[in-house]
């Protein structure tokens, strides 16, 4: 289902949490879930794969994984500040050992000048650190948007993790 990269990326992922019994759970917004389906598409998922949360309306961003809405109107759903919010949370929620969350524009349309179609935050958390980053992968397109995030997203988790990317 998923192309290869993001096959390879699961996997390593997968086995790395595994080995270690530890588990993953993501939060998810412009992907609406791919990441965890990435991550499930993987024989022996069960071992590394917590759950995810599909957050895509603010009201689910702050009833499931306790965003808060005053940073949601501060800053808006796609800031790094909600992503942050979002990895942070949903660790929290689940008790995982590592979250992974996204939110952004996928398009085609919902962009604005400040905050563009395409633009996609994302943030990794471990109960010791949080990571964030911003991807302005520009106006190319909802599908091409979505599959350069579940990517960017994994390669996070790699780093995070510290191990070696495939």
């Amino acid at each position: 289902m998923f192309h290869t990269d993001i096959r390879r990326r699961a996997e390593v992922i997968n086995h790395a949490l595994a080995s270690s019994k530890r588990m993953i759970v993501t939060a998810e917004s412009c992907t609406g879930g791919l990441i965890a389906g990435a991550l499930t598409d993987v024989p022996g998922s069960s071992d590394a794969v917590h759950g995810g949360f599909i957050t895509y309306a603010n009201e689910a961003k702050e009833r499931m994984i306790g965003v808060p809405a005053a940073l949601l109107e501060a800053h808006g759903a796609v800031s790094e500040q909600v992503a942050r919010a979002m990895a942070e949370g949903a660790l929290k929620v689940s008790g995982a050992a590592i979250s992974v969350a996204v939110t952004g524009i996928a398009g085609p349309g919902g962009g604005t000048e400040g905050k563009p179609v395409g633009l996609v935050y994302f943030a990794c958390a471990t109960a010791e650190t949080t990571k964030a980053g911003v991807e302005p992968y520009g106006d190319i397109g909802r599908q091409e948007v979505r599959e350069k995030s579940i990517v960017r997203a994994l390669d996070l988790v790699i780093e995070m993790l510290g191990i070696p990317a495939p």
